[in-house]
């Protein structure tokens, strides 16, 4: 039985991990944390890390970024592994949990999703056959209560072609001040926010008379909440190091 602290336990995203740990016998939330300490739970919900008392093997992050600092100092004081899914994070904050993970295992990824995961994939092959032929573009779609803009999953699809390709493209947010064509070492990155969109990821292709998209919708929140129980299960017994969805899908 893998025992889990859950952060974030009084958001969207710790609700469904919540339910998905519910119907499944290998694991169970002992503790979480979150500002509302008031939402109602089959567990203890503390308002900071350091009010945690419950031993655990590992913590599922979906909360929010000023809230790593917090997390580090308890995972790593603990010897505890971490899977962090919050999204938004500066560069900084990115290389704390880099340099916590030569202490602990981390697993660190912007989507929990398996279609997303193989998109991402299929992007970067597309992109090494289609660039610099092929113009690129990637839109994201989601609800009016996210916050961060892009979403963590639109920088690492970028991310992904950027490595793939190996080249130092330029990501473009906003076109309305940019007054010329573009280039071909541009990707340009859109957001939108909107209604009860639970995520939508689009990446175009656009090259002389055919356009290729490769696309992916969530249709509920719990796809993710289900990939985060199993990258507990799966970090558990991992030495230090950083861990994506790539490690667990092998």
């Amino acid at each position: 039985m893998t025992r889990i602290i859950l952060s974030g336990a009084g958001g969207q995203m710790g609700r469904a991990v919540a339910k998905v740990v519910s119907e499944r016998a290998d694991c169970a939330i002992v503790e979480g944390v979150s500002k509302k300490t008031s939402a109602t739970t089959e567990f203890t919900v503390v308002d900071a890390f350091s009010k945690l008392s419950e031993k655990a093997d590992v913590i599922i992050d979906f909360s929010n970024p000023e809230l790593i600092d917090s997390l580090l100092a308890y995972a790593t004081a603990k010897k505890m592994p971490a899977v962090i899914c919050t999204t938004g994070f500066n560069e900084a904050q990115i290389e704390k949990i880099k340099a916590a993970s030569e202490r602990i295992a981390i697993f660190f990824s912007s989507n929990m999703s398996l279609g997303v995961n193989l998109m991402i994939s299929l992007a970067k092959k597309a992109a090494k056959a289609l660039h610099p032929g092929f113009d690129i573009e990637i839109v994201e779609r989601h609800h009016n209560r996210k916050i961060d803009a892009p979403s963590g999953t639109a920088l690492m699809i970028a991310g992904a072609v950027k490595a793939a390709l190996g080249q130092n493209l330029e990501y473009v947010y906003d076109r309305h001040l940019c007054k010329k064509a573009r280039s071909k070492n541009e990707v340009g990155i859109h957001s939108v926010r909107g209604g009860t969109m639970v995520g939508e990821h689009e990446i175009i292709f656009a090259g002389k008379d055919e356009v290729l998209k490769i696309s992916h919708t969530a249709q509920s929140k719990e796809i993710f909440a289900e990939g985060a129980v199993n990258a507990a299960k799966f970090i558990v017994p991992k030495p230090a190091g950083l861990y994506n969805m790539a490690d667990l899908l092998g």
